[in-house]
């Protein structure tokens, strides 16, 4: 039950008195097992009542809580919406008059809801806190569902009008290509889709003689049924009409935004085109706030490093560092962080770019280097604005180097990323720029190097005796397999047949010790620098590895290709 917003349910549940740490703690213990949500788990313990959830949820937002829904929609309210608002916005409409209409909603917390009805509608919108499930069983039952697949819309924009010669359509031209019924149609479905799949980016590719939409899920790209060539164009064009981006100009790249609600959730969707020889590819990174726990206790670290990260978190001053290659995870980690040091007593500031989730509460800046607007010229302003937590969205070189640490230096928690294959390689690295060793080894609270690999299907994953080989290239000590099997991908229906369902972290925790700051002050190579944090107790990213094989998370080759 509103799985996007497990810890606001969570605080309204703390708020009413209805829950205590013990309860939570034993619902979350066994979260990661089941792959069910706090809340369910709590309902499911015992420890409280879907009412009371709804009641504290309502109390939370200060909204009525509809504790009785009608068997069906009064007509007069139900014919304000149509069934696509209905479907996309997660709403169920119960009462209306000339001024005002009252709505249950699925989502309750998504304030663009009500900002989107009211503008559409030209009436004032109440929102009703209701449970989900049944407010999207009113919907099917009133409204119908939407039984267009791919397949359909394909057949419908096939016959469309297109272009082959992207240079001889004028902007009037292609924003009526653009909007098309049917291509409005089956670009929202293929958004749909990808969002409901899970996809974290959707590639539409034009080629000489055909034109490709792909989905990356869990790291991996998939193709879908491809659109006609001839479609390339207003579908690009479509995109950029919902980015607001100039429909016209095809010959350099261009960055925008996406908004959309879909079943009452809110995702934001990153647009990036980039002019090709055969027309514009179309990036979308599907940012959704949904789909993303965070929260420092959900995103998989182990106890350890949860506890060393809370630890470095709650300093005054200093720097945490997270590293890795990028989609590895770096700024989920840092905005779970920022997450937990969210309160109205410390004033945030990020520098981002672009920015990626929206945080309540965060003063978050975009980086625009087109405009001068670069990371060093936010940072030297957030010094004159009274911050307590800094976060950098990226240390690119050594200017904003300098400036973080001099953020530090005059009392400020700084939380960055970095580019480097290991933890003890971020030292390394802030050297290489050009950053004073003692600066560093002064200033420096812990790196964090994380990776990502796909989590294997539970459903189909089979085990198996691996080669001699196999464990040769991964090093595994044979006394710490102790005979127990690994586990490999196998495909089922579950899966959509790729083996794998999911992905989890991969971490490397190195906190700067005192006899680890004297070896940075003194520029100690980076050799040095690993064999030291090794017999301080770092363990290796490669490690992490191996017991996530052993708890048959994960298998071999993901650890190969990661770590």
């Amino acid at each position: 039950m509103f799985p996007a917003h497990q810890a606001s349910v969570e605080t309204a549940l703390r708020e009413q008195g209805l829950v205590d740490d013990e309860q939570v703690e034993a619902a979350r213990a066994e979260q990661e097992s089941t792959g069910r949500t706090l809340v369910e788990l709590l309902i499911a313990q015992g420890a409280v009542t879907l009412m009371q959830v709804l009641e504290a949820v309502a109390g939370h937002l200060h909204l009525r809580l509809a504790a009785e829904l009608p068997v069906q929609l009064p007509g007069e309210a139900a014919s304000l919406l149509s069934g696509d608002q209905a479907r996309t916005y997660g709403v169920a409409p119960v009462r209306a008059d000339a001024h005002a209409v009252e709505v249950l909603a699925m989502d309750p917390f998504n304030a663009r809801v009500v900002e989107e009805l009211t503008f559409a509608l030209g009436r004032e919108v109440e929102v009703l806190v209701a449970e989900p499930d049944k407010v999207e069983a009113l919907i099917k039952q009133h409204y119908g569902e939407d039984e267009a697949t791919l397949e359909d819309m394909l057949a419908d924009v096939a016959g469309l009008e297109g272009a082959n010669d992207a240079t001889s359509f004028s902007a009037v031209e292609l924003e009526e290509m653009a909007g098309q019924a049917p291509l409005i149609r089956f670009v929202n479905l293929v958004l749909a889709q990808a969002i409901k799949d899970g996809a974290s980016d959707v590639h539409f590719e034009p080629f000489e003689h055909d034109y490709k939409i792909r989905y990356r899920v869990d790291g991996a790209l998939f193709e879908m049924a491809p659109p006609p060539k001839h479609l390339a164009l207003p579908i690009a064009s479509r995109l950029k009409v919902l980015a607001n981006l100039n429909i016209a100009e095809r010959r350099v790249p261009q960055d925008g935004r996406i908004k959309i609600t879909l079943k009452g959730r809110p995702v934001d969707l990153r647009v990036s085109t980039l002019p090709t020889q055969f027309g514009e590819s179309v990036v979308l990174r599907v940012l959704d706030q949904g789909a993303v726990r965070l929260e420092l206790g959900e995103i998989g670290l182990p106890a350890h490093i949860e506890s060393g990260v809370r630890d470095i978190i709650k300093r005054p001053n200093g720097i945490l560092v997270v590293t890795g290659p990028t989609g590895s995870g770096k700024t989920t980690t840092l905005y779970s962080a920022l997450r937990e040091l969210n309160d109205p007593e410390r004033k945030l500031l990020t520098a981002e770019d672009p920015v990626e989730y929206e945080i309540e509460g965060v003063m978050q800046v975009p980086v625009n280097a087109g405009i001068g607007l670069s990371f060093e010229r936010v940072l030297r302003s957030f010094l004159r604005q009274d911050p307590d937590v800094i976060m950098v969205g990226e240390i690119r070189d050594v200017e904003t180097a300098r400036i973080a640490i001099q953020a530090s230096l005059t009392g400020h928690l700084v939380l960055a990323t970095l580019h480097t294959n290991d933890a003890p390689g971020a030292v390394t690295r802030l050297i290489d720029m050009g950053v004073e060793p003692y600066l560093i080894s002064s200033t420096l609270g812990a790196v964090l190097a994380q990776r990502l690999v796909r989590r294997l299907c539970p459903s189909c994953r089979e085990a198996y005796e691996p080669s001699a080989s196999e464990l040769a290239q991964l090093e595994m000590p044979t006394e710490l397999r102790a005979g127990r099997p690994l586990y490999r991908p196998c495909g089922c229906d579950a899966c959509g047949g790729s083996g794998y369902r999911g992905r989890r972290g991969l971490f490397e925790w190195l906190p700067i010790s005192e006899t680890m700051r004297g070896e940075i002050a003194g520029a100690a190579a980076g050799y040095d620098l690993r064999r030291r944090a090794l017999t301080e107790g770092m363990v290796p990213l490669r490690e992490a590895g191996w017991a996530a094989l052993l708890e048959g998370e994960t298998s071999a080759a993901e650890v190969l290709q990661y770590t």
